[in-house]
């Protein structure tokens, strides 16, 4: 079996899990945070909705400069909405699945770095990246959104087993 093939039923349970996360979140609460120093409840939508396309950007290029010496820096499309949130969400885990299960293994080890300004921050094989990089960082914010909402009395929902919110199945 590829190592594509083997990533891909843990990157289909984990993006069902983040987009049950994400159909929680009500338009009402995009501004909130829980502290000054944290990212709103919109903020960290986005960054959500936006985090699968790093997969794309990883399989495709060997590098991506966040802020590239004479160019403007990356900016992450900003949603103002959950359902431009799903929307986007949607089409950049099609997208991350369909370059998944496009890479062969001989791709998935090459090294793939991350710049900003022409200096690099990280090197890793590429499937190291798509696992830390992209698979964890989305676990870790889903987390950090599922915060979000038991503040705001919002029902989480269950992940890896029932929720406080979600019985036994």
């Amino acid at each position: 079996m590829s190592i594509s093939q083997s990533l891909l039923p843990e990157f289909d349970q984990e993006m069902a899990n983040t987009r049950k996360t994400l159909e929680r979140v009500p338009d009402d609460k995009f501004g909130w945070k829980p502290h000054a120093k944290s990212y709103a409840m919109g903020a960290l939508t986005t960054h959500l909705a936006n985090l699968p396309s790093w997969t794309v950007l990883t399989i495709k290029a060997d590098s991506f400069d966040l802020a590239p010496p004479g160019a403007e820096p990356f900016k992450m499309a900003e949603v103002k909405s959950r359902q431009e949130a799903l929307e986007m969400f949607d089409k950049n885990v099609a997208d991350a699945r369909a370059a998944i299960a496009g890479a062969n293994d001989e791709e998935l080890f090459k090294t793939w770095s991350l710049l900003s300004g022409g200096h690099t921050i990280l090197a890793l094989p590429k499937i190291a990246c798509l696992r830390s990089f992209v698979m964890n960082h989305i676990i870790h914010h889903r987390a950090q959104l599922g915060v979000y909402l038991r503040l705001n009395d919002i029902p989480v929902p269950s992940i890896y087993g029932p929720s406080a919110d979600e019985g036994a199945m």
